[in-house]
């Protein structure tokens, strides 16, 4: 994905199943915990970079000791920085002989992340500021075990708005800029209401106050309490929390938009946001990694007892299809495959954008992440070509023209060329995560391959997805031209996204998309202004409309052209300005019906589609075309809808 695109999260649990002592008996160390945990972040580090949170909830803690704990780093290797402090002060107080690495109750007291419930969030912000206080997990702090409340997740709730003017309107301050808060303080909400109904029956009852609090911990329901806060929730989710008293709860949402992974044995039960890394760190076979059912809950209560329910029935499966492309890593079996058919599919495509001459072509991939695609690719084009050299060699021995200068024509050449053109200075990853100056930076984090490409050739590029299109115009594209091709072809493996997500992914801006700045240039160069302003219409009139009944009247904007058109509208916009180089620019798309027949089950697709599965998110890309029209930036789901 060469565009610069923030996205999703990544969570990590560690719920230990033994006491501390067991750990240091069997593995030698208290911290096989908190190992484990480190390792399942070190594992999805391509989930987040802004920054990282951990956090523990210590069990059974008597009165006076602290019980939960958090820690949060913003800064260029955060993950390394805070488990290296971690580490580092346990050592050092292990050596000054203030605690007792060989006791386990020593390490719990002395120790802030020597406790059983271990949360670990890496963070690609969508939302909000970027700094250690927008890191999850967040905490909601009472001096009741049964009030305290951290929660983190990968997620975005649509109807973010709503959800804070409905803590607005039952008096209380909700604090904007995050939908994290906005989650923490309703789950926070109905936690209060549960314990003061608790604590008010238990008093009643003459129960003595320094066993109410144990009481309240052992009949607090915690399925109910999440259950009733997610009630109003519109969004894509995967949200863990604990409270003080150590039950803790893993949720995934109704339509599984975003991922959750399980994998469970005696000794521990572990969340993460992907398969594999859950995979590797428990050396797991692929069976014994559950994903989390859409609409389901877990709940691990501070005995360990563990139970799920469903908090709200299970919706038309829409997973992410954005995880397939691109986020998931991909050395996950199926992600893997599912990559490689992205590419493959693409053949038909590229055969027509080469003109069928493979000696006229070179093929290389941009960035890294496209590599398994690549992969496809080239197997799809050598399948083409064998069938090509078959089919010629059969009509060949019909008529007896099988000779050397035959073998060499058609046997040994014009196979499909594959290179590595585009090499990526890892040491300048940093410097360019921020927008600001990317366009100037980029050019020295990517450099080429010379001498491979002839003048004559066409250099093929296979990228993830097209997303903007302005790092293509500003730097790829001008630093692939210095090999001066007669054409230069970049496929996405990936259709046009036209949509704006709401679900996770920082896509809200309509204006951002070059597909829709394609589209939007065409009606221009056609005279549709008068069109425009009918579909801006039509989007705030269905703003009005109840929740239910609203529909997307962006796809409007699409009607009028073919995908082919728009991809050629694409490529003229790429097409660097003030370069010496004079050679054509090609764009390629997949196209969806390709997309889908590459992903093995359901594929939520609604960036390229414009169908949402939820209805926030209907009501998001209305709003999102209104505030380009009028010329407005930033999300389209922070006000009430």
């Amino acid at each position: 994905m060469s565009d610069p695109l923030k996205h999703e999260c990544g969570i990590a649990v560690v719920r230990l199943r033994k006491p501390i002592a067991y750990y240091i008996e069997k593995y030698g160390t208290a911290l096989w915990g908190l190992n484990k945990l480190f390792l399942l972040m070190e594992k999805q580090r391509n989930r987040g970079q802004d920054g990282i949170g951990i956090g523990c909830c210590k069990l059974n803690m008597p009165i006076g000791q602290q019980y939960l704990f958090r820690r949060r780093n913003s800064d260029k290797d955060a993950l390394a920085s805070i488990f290296n402090k971690e580490i580092k002060s346990f050592n050092k107080m292990a050596r000054k002989g203030y605690l007792d690495q060989t006791c386990a109750d020593s390490v719990k007291t002395e120790f802030d992340f020597g406790g059983e419930v271990l949360m670990g969030h890496l963070r690609y912000g969508t939302s909000g500021k970027f700094d250690a206080s927008s890191c999850h997990p967040y905490i909601r702090r009472s001096n009741w075990p049964t009030r305290t409340l951290m929660v983190q997740g990968n997620f975005n709730m649509t109807n973010a708005g709503n959800l804070n003017q409905t803590l607005i309107e039952r008096g209380q301050h909700p604090v904007f800029g995050t939908d994290t808060q906005t989650v923490l303080e309703e789950i926070g909400f109905h936690m209060d209401e549960a314990h003061t109904d608790l604590y008010h029956q238990l008093r009643d009852a003459g129960l003595p106050g320094t066993e109410i609090p144990y009481k309240i911990s052992e009949k607090m329901d915690l399925h109910k309490i999440v259950s009733d806060s997610a009630q109003p929730w519109d969004g894509g989710y995967t949200i863990s929390g604990a409270a003080g008293n150590g039950d803790m709860f893993v949720m995934r949402d109704p339509r599984g938009i975003r991922p959750c992974h399980f994998y469970m044995d005696d000794e521990v039960i572990a969340f993460a946001s992907e398969r594999v890394p859950l995979m590797t760190v428990f050396e797991a076979d692929q069976e014994e990694v559950k994903e989390l059912s859409p609409g389901e809950m877990m709940v691990v209560d501070h005995h360990g007892l563990i139970s799920t329910s469903q908090f709200e029935a299970a919706k038309e499966y829409k997973p992410c299809s954005f995880e397939r492309i691109y986020f998931s890593r991909g050395n996950d079996p199926a992600i893997y495959n599912e990559r490689k058919k992205m590419g493959a599919m693409l053949t038909e495509q590229i055969l027509k954008s080469i003109d069928g001459n493979f000696d006229k072509a070179v093929f290389s991939f941009i960035p890294n992440t496209a590599e398994t695609a690549y992969y496809g690719l080239m197997e799809g084009l050598r399948r083409h070509r064998r069938k090509e050299v078959r089919t010629e060699i059969l009509e060949a021995a019909k008529n007896g023209n099988i000779d050397e200068a035959f073998l060499d024509d058609v046997i040994l050449n014009n196979w499909p060329q594959g290179e590595k053109m585009a090499h990526k200075d890892v040491k300048m990853r940093t410097f360019i995560s921020q927008e600001k100056g990317r366009a100037q930076l980029v050019s020295h984090v990517y450099d080429i391959t010379y001498g491979i490409v002839k003048k004559d050739d066409v250099l093929v590029m296979l990228d993830d997805s097209i997303v903007r299109g302005t790092t293509l115009k500003e730097s790829i594209l001008k630093i692939l031209s210095r090999t001066n091709p007669r054409k230069i072809t970049i496929c996405s493996t990936a259709p046009q996204i036209r949509y704006p997500d709401c679900y996770g992914i920082d896509m809200s801006e309509l204006g951002k998309f070059c597909a829709f700045a394609a589209a939007i240039a065409l009606h221009k160069k056609a005279g549709n202004h008068q069109y425009l302003q009918e579909v801006y219409d039509a989007c705030k009139a269905e703003l009005k409309k109840p929740e239910d009944e609203r529909v997307n009247q962006v796809k409007m904007i699409y009607k009028t052209f073919t995908a082919e058109e728009i991809s050629a509208e694409v490529s003229r916009m790429v097409t660097p300005d003030n370069i010496e180089w004079q050679g054509e620019v090609e764009i390629i798309f997949q196209s969806i019906e390709n997309l889908h027949e590459a992903i093995d089950g359901p594929c939520g697709d609604w960036y390229f589609t414009g169908d949402y599965p939820t209805p926030g998110g209907v009501a998001t890309v209305n709003a999102a075309y209104i505030n380009w029209f009028d010329g407005v930036d930033g999300r389209s789901y922070d006000l009430p809808l």
